[in-house]
């Protein structure tokens, strides 16, 4: 599989940072498990890949998630909205252009704990949108990051061999009216925002990638460093 090429907003010393632009879904779902394959056969190293998807509504695992689709299938057509299923963690959520998706493909092997990876993944953003002005923070027992009881940012990961992939959704620009079609991630006591509508301006979304990437592989190390600081648990497969 050949990768997409070096963008500028690449991090010095960070040429694992790849941009996909816009994508449709399958098509990224496809590449990332090519990029797990190579990952587990050695032949690469860990990536941090961005893209913004074609409108879609993905479903994770979570039981019950399917029900939290509130638009009727004419009005997804007339939307031009898919709805795909997946094998990520997580209920339903919504992707489209102006929201930036992180796919990290990374090795956990090392240190096999997904909570622990959940918390950074929630620190890299916590830590970039408070670069960018805004301070986010973390709900008690609810995966995400929010800015009191808006959502900004949705998390959801697989892993394969402890070889991590999937990621992150960061609202930037996007368009929020598609949440109103479902129960964002099922929660029914939040609203759903962006950078965009918190800050009142649009974004450089090659500026807020390039802040993301930054504080990714700044604490990448940290994370693995830390292994014998957290209890194993079990991955998917």
């Amino acid at each position: 599989m050949s990768s997409p090429p070096a963008t500028d907003f690449i991090p010095p010393g960070h040429s694992d940072t790849l941009d996909w632009d816009r994508t449709d879904y399958l098509t990224a779902w496809k590449r990332q498990t090519e990029f797990v394959a190579r990952r587990l056969a050695g032949e690469c190293g860990d990536k941090l890949i961005f893209t913004e998807h074609d409108p879609v509504y993905t479903l994770g695992l979570r039981p019950g998630a399917p029900q939290h689709l509130l638009w009727t299938e004419a009005e997804l057509q007339r939307r031009g909205i898919a709805v795909i299923r997946t094998n990520r963690g997580g209920d339903i959520t919504y992707h489209g252009p102006g929201q930036i998706v992180g796919y990290p493909i990374v090795n956990l092997a090392a240190h096999p704990d997904l909570h622990a990876y959940l918390r950074f993944l929630e620190q890299v953003l916590i830590n970039s949108l408070g670069c960018m002005g805004l301070a986010a923070g973390r709900r008690a027992g609810k995966t995400g990051i929010w800015l009191a009881n808006r959502k900004i940012a949705a998390i959801g990961v697989a892993v394969r061999r402890w070889i991590a992939y999937h990621g992150f959704a960061l609202n930037v620009n996007n368009d929020l009216t598609p949440f109103s079609g479902i129960v964002p991630c099922g929660i029914t006591d939040c609203t759903v925002t962006s950078m965009k509508q918190e800050l009142g301006r649009e974004f450089d979304l090659t500026e807020v990638k390039r802040v993301l990437a930054t504080e990714f592989w700044t604490l990448l190390p940290q994370l693995l460093a830390n292994r014998d600081q957290h209890s194993a648990v079990t991955p998917q497969a």
